[in-house]
């Protein structure tokens, strides 16, 4: 995965591009580097890329680097160790072509092997190299046909940016299975793997789908097929402004979004809540009333939080509708030949809606004459456009790598579905008053949540010097333990492991200690006596316990007590306090918590 940035106009493009790198570093940051078509003595193109961040690359650029086109790179190592030469872009020998690339190149190894027969001295380690020669030895007239003529033999993944020295009026771009757009100025064109990059410039842009390439010049922009054929492509304008992307005060992007969750879930609901026939309204879906009585089933795809957020919309919508629901990460689905069922209707969620495990499953199910709906946060990306109808999650631009206001915006989005799809089958009207009551509830019940932060500060600073934690939860508090877990992993680097609390007993009791505290997840349902039981027996184990509850537990050391909403929607609130315990038990080790170690955000490979 990475960020990729690309311009052409007549503006000095160095710090164009180190300002996109920097809005894109949280796609990948472990190497950087940018090239241009020099405007200085000799011209022809001029490289810098260096191991570590991109105030590093920024720090190494020199003061006469001109130039009005050039792409960019912010990394996330695939092929290779991070270092100076493994980071792009990509040359070949004589520093005529310069590539910069998202994915992977499958069949990388093969033709790694072939160029170094034919002479070719490969010097990375990289699945990207091999693309830069394979366009710098094609004997077509023309980089796009050059481009094309190499992309003949990739089999893999890609979104491609490309310079050639003899071709300075130009960059060449192409995808394949991982996220392009360009970005349509006056007189000046921008290319990125994700709209953060350009919005501080333009809001025009136009997305390309898998198989499309376009050539872009300062005042011309055409998109093409991979066998040349032209395409109609139409700008779109993105709905955030620039100070979306901005930390707005606060230290780290995740407290930001954190603090921003009850606007968020306000957002989600507004307009959509529908009071007269107690129910909502979702006119993306494109599911008609009898359509949704004919599904028999549901299944909901996702992968990290998107695959827990999953979790909690299937238990809604068995509760709500009364359809059968699960959920499962995508990563195995689409491996594993699963029987797609015509009456069973597919789900698939992701923030980003580019993630690749989660993309392949949605086409693999439309291969397969599958109905499929999305529910993603951002408008236009490839799952939206693959898909047949779906919800957006409406959370904003969520820059921190892990998932927090998108989490949960995505699993209030799953009870407007669960809501709408019951109602249609056999919730009664004054069950869908309460849940929409429910609903017009949590904004205010986060804000009171984020309200006790201090003390839940205080509380992560005790636990910043265990080596792992136990999260437990029965049912509906099963899910948010796993992503509570998730979180702590992420951003903290402690081990944490979830259990459901019934499996303790059957297991991982043998790992209570002292040294081991659990976060137990009781809500005040029918459930909580057996929830109670389970704090016992860890009691009884000399295990530290935090409860996160609807009111003081006594077996607990310490409650952390979130306000009572619907059952249903308990889980929505329950997980807040423990995004930020993660928080600031990383803030208490001292991590980077916008960009933990070995992890990216948009995860558009395999």
């Amino acid at each position: 995965m990475c960020g990729i940035v690309g311009y052409i106009g007549k503006r000095d493009v160095a710090p164009l591009l180190l300002e996109g790198l920097q809005r894109l570093e949280y796609r990948g940051y472990d190497s950087a580097g940018i090239a241009i078509h020099s405007s200085g003595k000799g011209g022809g193109l001029k490289t810098v890329k260096n191991k570590g961040r991109v105030r590093d690359l920024e720090a190494k650029v020199p003061a006469r680097f001109a130039g009005t086109t050039g792409i960019a790179h912010t990394r996330w190592a695939t092929h290779g160790a991070p270092n100076d030469i493994n980071a792009h872009p990509h040359t070949d020998a004589a520093q005529q072509v310069a590539v910069v690339h998202n994915g992977i190149i499958d069949n990388s190894g093969e033709l790694r092997a072939k160029l170094t027969a034919d002479g070719v001295e490969l010097v990375s380690d990289t699945d990207t190299e091999v693309l830069a020669h394979l366009i710098a030895r094609a004997q077509s007239q023309t980089l796009e046909e050059k481009v094309r003529e190499a992309l003949r033999h990739i089999e893999g993944t890609y979104g491609i940016a490309v310079l050639h020295a003899d071709f300075p009026d130009r960059i060449v771009v192409a995808r394949n299975g991982s996220p392009v757009v360009l970005g349509i100025g006056e007189k000046e064109m921008f290319v990125a793997s994700d709209v953060a990059a350009l919005i501080s410039h333009t809001r025009q842009v136009i997305t390309l789908d898998d198989g499309e390439l376009a050539t872009l010049k300062a005042d011309d922009y055409r998109t093409y097929t991979t066998d040349g054929s032209r395409t109609a492509a139409s700008p779109t304008t993105v709905e955030w402004e620039a100070e979306s992307y901005d930390m707005g005060g606060h230290d780290t992007y995740m407290h930001k979004e954190i603090a921003e969750q009850a606007e968020a879930v306000d957002r989600v609901l507004r307009g959509r809540i529908d009071d007269r026939f107690a129910t909502v309204r979702l006119g993306g879906l494109n599911l008609d009333a009898r359509e949704a009585r004919t599904m028999r089933r549901v299944k909901i795809l996702g992968c990290g939080s998107a695959y827990h957020a999953g979790q909690i919309g299937a238990q809604l919508i068995e509760e709500l509708a009364r359809i059968p629901a699960d959920a499962e990460p995508a990563s195995e689905f689409r491996y594993r030949n699963a029987v797609v069922d015509p009456d069973t209707l597919y789900i698939a969620v992701s923030q980003s809606g580019e993630t690749y495990d989660t993309l392949a499953a949605v086409q693999e199910l439309k291969r397969k004459g599958a109905r499929v709906l999305g529910v993603v946060n951002v408008v236009g990306s490839a799952i939206a456009r693959e898909t047949d109808g779906g919800v957006y999650v409406h959370a904003g631009p969520e820059v921190c790598v892990v998932s927090t206001k998108c989490f949960t915006n995505t699993a209030v989005a799953f009870a407007l579905l669960a809501l709408h799809l019951g109602r249609i089958r056999d919730l009664s009207v004054s069950d869908g008053k309460r849940i929409i009551e429910g609903l017009r509830k949590l904004p205010g019940q986060i804000a009171e949540i984020l309200a006790d932060e201090q003390r839940i500060a205080k509380l992560a600073a005790d636990f910043a010097d265990a080596k792992s934690m136990m999260f437990v939860g029965r049912v509906r508090g099963y899910p948010v333990a796993k992503e509570a877990s998730l979180k702590l992993k992420e951003v903290s680097y402690i081990h944490a492991e979830a259990y459901p609390a019934s499996e303790l007993k059957h297991g991982p009791l043998a790992l209570i200690e002292p040294a081991t505290p659990t976060v137990a997840i009781i809500p005040d349902d029918d459930l909580l006596e057996k929830n109670r039981a389970t704090l016992e027996e860890i009691k009884a184990r000399s295990g530290r316990i935090l409860a996160v509850a609807h009111s003081e537990q006594e077996k607990a050391d310490d409650t952390i007590v979130v306000p009572r909403n619907e059952p249903e929607l308990d889980p929505v609130l329950m997980g807040i306090p423990l995004q930020l315990l993660a928080y600031h038990t990383a803030l208490a080790l001292g991590r980077d918590i916008d960009k933990p170690r070995n992890l990216a955000k948009s995860v558009t490979v395999e």
